[in-house]
C-alpha cells in the first residue's frame, strides 16, 4: 500500500462514535476512549486494510466484479469516482431489498431500462404518442434512481465494498445470506463480526472515506492488470530443458560391468560377428548348388515321344 499509519492519522480515520452509540463487538478495534468518543486503533486498521486490499486484488484478478455501495452523502462522490475509474457497478442512491437475493427480477428490470435508453438514443420515443412518452419517461426516471450504477452488472458480484456497514444493513444481510465476501468500512457503532473483511475507521468523514477508497482503487487496478496478463501465460505447457552440446565426462556416473564380462573393443566384436555370419552362409550356398536341377524338356522332344507312342 502507498499509505502509512501517519496518513490514516492525518485523515482522521481514528475518530469513532460517541460512547452511547458504541457497539461492544467493536471492542477489539478500539484503542481508548477520549472525551466520550471511541478512538480506533490505527495499527489494526492498517493491518485490516492491507488484508482487504489483497482480497480485492485476488477477486478482481479472477475476473469477478466488485459492487461498490455507499448511499450516505459523504460517500456518494468518492464511490462515483471509484466506479468511474474502475468500471465497476455501484449503488449510491438507495439499496433496493432483493437486489442480489432476487437477482432474476432485478435483471429483467435492467433489461427493460436498457431498452428504454436505446429507444431514447435512436429517436424511437419521438415517434410515439405524447401520453406513452410521458409514461415511459416517468418510469425511466424511477429506474434511473434505482439502477443508475447497475447497468454494467454482469451477474452476482464477486464481493461488495461498503462504506458504513451499519447504514447498509440490508445489503450486508443479503450478501451474508448468499455467502458473498464483503469488505466494509466499519465504525465503532457497527458490528464487525458479520463482515468478511472489516476495516475499522471513521465512516462519517469525507476525508477518511476518501483515503480508504484510494487504497481500494489501487487494489482493483492491480487485480485488473493481472487479469489482463493472465491469458499470455501458458501454465499447462512445461518448457523443455535444452541439453548442452558438450557434456563433461567427469560428471557422468561410472559404469561397471558385471562379473564374467570383459571389455571388448567394438570394432573387433563386429569383425567377429561378420565372420561368423559369413561362415554360416557358405554351407547353405553349397547345398543349394548340389541339389539336382530338373531338366526342362523341349517342345521337339515332347512331340517325338508322342509320335513314337502312336
Amino acid at each position: 500500500m502507498n499509505i502509512t499509519v501517519k496518513d490514516l492519522l492525518d485523515a482522521g480515520v481514528h475518530f469513532g462514535h460517541q460512547l452511547r452509540r458504541w457497539n461492544p463487538r467493536s471492542k477489539p478495534y478500539v484503542f481508548d476512549n477520549r472525551h466520550g468518543i471511541s478512538i480506533i486503533d490505527l495499527e489494526k486498521t492498517y493491518d485490516q486494510l492491507e488484508k482487504a486490499s489483497k482480497a480485492i486484488e485476488e477477486i478482481v484478478s479472477n475476473g469477478k466484479q466488485i459492487l461498490l455501495v455507499g448511499t450516505k452523502r459523504q460517500a456518494e462522490e468518492p464511490i462515483r469516482e471509484l466506479a468511474s475509474a474502475t468500471n465497476m457497478p455501484f449503488c449510491v442512491n438507495r439499496w433496493m431489498g432483493g437486489t442480489l437475493t432476487n437477482f432474476e427480477t432485478v435483471s429483467t428490470s435492467l433489461k427493460k431500462y436498457k431498452g428504454f435508453l436505446r429507444m431514447e438514443e435512436d429517436g424511437s420515443l419521438d415517434k410515439m404518442h405524447g401520453k406513452e412518452v410521458a409514461a415511459i419517461k416517468r418510469q425511466m426516471s424511477r429506474m434511473q434512481r434505482n439502477f443508475e450504477g447497475l447497468l454494467n452488472l454482469q451477474g452476482v458480484p464477486g464481493a461488495l465494498f461498503i462504506v458504513d456497514s451499519h447504514n447498509e444493513a440490508i445489503a450486508v444481510a443479503e450478501v451474508n445470506r448468499l455467502k458473498i465476501p464483503v469488505i466494509a468500512l466499519v465504525d465503532s457503532n457497527s458490528d464487525p463480526s458479520i463482515i468478511s473483511h472489516p476495516i475499522p475507521g471513521n465512516d462519517d468523514s469525507a476525508k477518511s472515506i476518501r483515503i480508504i477508497v484510494d487504497v481500494i482503487l489501487d487494489a482493483i487496478q492491480n487485480g485488473a492488470s493481472k487479469r489482463v496478463e493472465a491469458p499470455t501465460k501458458r501454465k499447462d505447457i512445461t518448457p523443455i530443458a535444452q541439453e548442452p552440446d558438450f557434456i563433461d565426462q567427469e560428471d557422468e556416473p561410472e559404469v561397471t560391468l558385471p562379473e564374467g564380462y570383459e571389455e571388448i573393443d567394438f570394432e573387433e566384436k563386429r569383425e567377429q560377428t561378420d565372420s561368423q555370419t559369413a561362415s554360416k552362409e557358405k554351407p547353405q550356398e553349397e547345398s543349394k548348388k548340389s541339389e539336382p536341377v530338373e531338366e526342362v524338356k523341349s517342345e521337339e522332344q515332347t512331340t517325338q515321344e508322342d509320335s513314337a507312342k502312336n
